[in-house]
């Protein structure tokens, strides 16, 4: 099947069935974010198998053995055990009297606070970000950002320094 001719297919696929299947990668994920990664994975199974697909059943009941077998694998996959482990032991340590600091920064949507994370320089406002509202570890956030384990670690430690002193001055957090 020529390339042209998948991708057309492929594109009223996905709008005919991708909400469909998002919600069914979902049911197993658990995970929005992670569902739609599935559903992306499925598509890209669909495009590269559409030409050996023999018509032996419909494309819709296809593409739902392919997202169940994708989801299937993706929670017997290192990456969803890693998540799963990092994420117990998170809210074990989150029961382990947290910084009062921690607390008001992982709690909060408060406008207030993000505008001062993002008034902070770079170095430290990306740290914060990724340690506080992504929920990196700080070997991950190493290895996201190219900087060093020790660097991570001291420009976390400034960060929240220079956050608090500013949460200080703008009335949100007292000690």
């Amino acid at each position: 099947m020529e390339e042209n001719k998948k991708e057309i297919i492929l594109e009223e696929i996905m709008v005919a069935y991708g909400n469909e299947l998002v919600r069914l990668a979902f049911n197993y994920v658990k995970d929005k974010e992670n569902a739609k990664d599935v559903v992306q994975n499925s598509f890209i199974k669909c495009y590269k198998n559409l030409g050996d697909f023999r018509n032996e059943s419909s494309v819709k009941t296809w593409l739902y053995r392919i997202t169940i077998n994708e989801s299937k694998d993706y929670l017997r996959s290192w990456h969803h055990r890693k998540v799963q482990a990092k994420s117990f032991v998170q809210e074990a340590a989150k029961s382990i009297l947290p910084s009062a600091e921690d607390k008001v920064i992982k709690e909060s949507d408060n406008h207030q606070i993000r505008q001062l994370i993002f008034s902070l320089p770079k170095s430290y406002r990306e740290v914060i970000f990724l340690y506080y509202y992504k929920s990196l570890i700080m070997d991950e956030i190493a290895e996201v950002t190219g900087v060093n384990l020790n660097t991570v670690k001291t420009r976390l430690r400034r960060g929240k320094q220079k956050l608090k002193i500013m949460m200080e001055e703008a009335g949100i957090y007292e000690e």
